[in-house]
């Protein structure tokens, strides 16, 4: 409990957050985020409805899949959200991916990376994914290049 003067008058903020005058009186409350928007360990700002998926996908033994794509190039990554780890990546700008596409922006490339990316997986031993939609600040739907990445894991033999 912390004590300040306020006006004259000797002002308690309790462990609540609230102000409580000498006479034993709250005053006010102070605002606190709500549960469902901060994680209490971590701070996070992702809204409870994307964290309580990704915690129900964990729990299945799933990683994460987490797509980022520009106008010329498209990027992959699996996160192991428990430990906080990028166990695999994957983009147009790989050596290995770059002798196979023409042009990074393409659909066509987008299936090479996620072909390249099942190889990597299965030498670690990882056999389910999930597709996260809200992928860092983006929201990319199921369609196009997304598709055709994930549709190049899925014929590469890992579980989405």
């Amino acid at each position: 409990m912390r004590t300040a003067k306020l006006l004259g008058f000797a002002l308690t903020l309790s462990v609540s957050g609230a102000l409580v005058a000498p006479s034993g009186c709250v005053i006010g409350k102070s605002r606190t985020m709500s549960p469902s928007v901060v994680m209490v360990n971590t701070g996070s700002q992702v809204p409870f409805r994307i964290r309580r998926k990704r915690l129900l996908n964990q729990d299945r033994g799933r990683l994460r899949l987490n797509v980022f794509k520009s106008h010329n190039h498209i990027y992959a990554q699996v996160i192991d959200d428990v430990e906080g780890r990028t166990l695999a990546a994957c983009s147009t700008l790989d050596k290995e991916v770059k002798e196979k596409i023409d042009n990074g922006g393409n659909i066509a490339a987008a299936s090479v990376v996620g072909a390249h990316l099942a190889e990597k997986l299965k030498d670690k031993g990882i056999e389910s994914l999930y597709y996260d939609r809200f992928s860092g600040s983006h929201k990319y739907l199921f369609h196009g290049r997304v598709k055709a990445l994930v549709d190049g894991v899925r014929e590469g033999g890992i579980q989405i």
